[in-house]
């Protein structure tokens, strides 16, 4: 008598299907409003499944939150790779996290609402992405002082100078306040970016 062969699940493709599941509900009603429950429902599997694949609701929360912001991480990444000078890299990227951000608050609100929540609540994906950031801000920066384009001599605290000052650019609350207000970003982003430049030793 052959007995049925029993199939081992990947648990990896198990993981990354519950949270495809879960990005789906959260980008549709939001996350507040998706429960376990209804993520397993979809999958056809109990809540206390899912559960053996995230410790918790957090856990969810925080993945799905870490696929939005590596959306702008990948977005520096791609800028900082190039091969234009050190200013223009900054200028490019600057300009380009903001814009995304913006279009993220017009397109996805209520992803938006879940990074805003993610920053009031201090999740720790937040500040890795933050720190990341800074990172990416510091690689650019030594290009520029290498190439004679800056004349900082600390770069790692020039590039969290960087952060400070393009708070109001980046910080979804702050550009929330802006669009509502009907303030116009693109004229301030090209002040502070100029401001910036010039902080960092960059001639007009």
């Amino acid at each position: 008598m052959n007995r049925p062969v029993r199939t081992r699940t990947d648990p990896d493709k198990v993981r990354a299907r519950i949270l495809e599941v879960a990005e789906e509900h959260f980008r549709r009603i939001g996350y507040h409003k998706t429960s376990v429950a209804d993520i397993a429902s979809e999958l056809g599997m109990s809540p206390a499944n899912v559960y053996r694949f995230f410790l918790s609701r957090d856990a969810i929360n925080e993945a799905i939150c870490g696929r939005v912001v590596n959306e702008v991480a990948e977005i520096a990444f791609a800028i900082a790779r190039t091969n234009a000078p050190a200013s223009e890299k900054l200028d490019r990227l600057l300009t380009a996290v903001h814009d995304h951000n913006k279009m993220t608050l017009v397109k996805e609100k209520r992803m938006h609402d879940m990074i805003v929540a993610a920053l009031q609540e201090n999740w720790a994906i937040i500040k890795a992405h933050l720190e990341r950031m800074v990172t990416i801000f510091e690689a650019i920066i030594r290009e520029g002082i290498e190439a004679g384009e800056f004349k900082v001599e600390d770069p790692a605290g020039a590039a969290r100078a960087v952060n400070t000052a393009f708070t109001l650019f980046f910080h979804p609350i702050l550009i929330e306040h802006c669009v509502q207000h009907g303030e116009d970003t693109e004229a301030a982003l090209r002040e502070q970016i100029c401001f910036i430049l010039k902080a960092l030793g960059k001639s007009a």
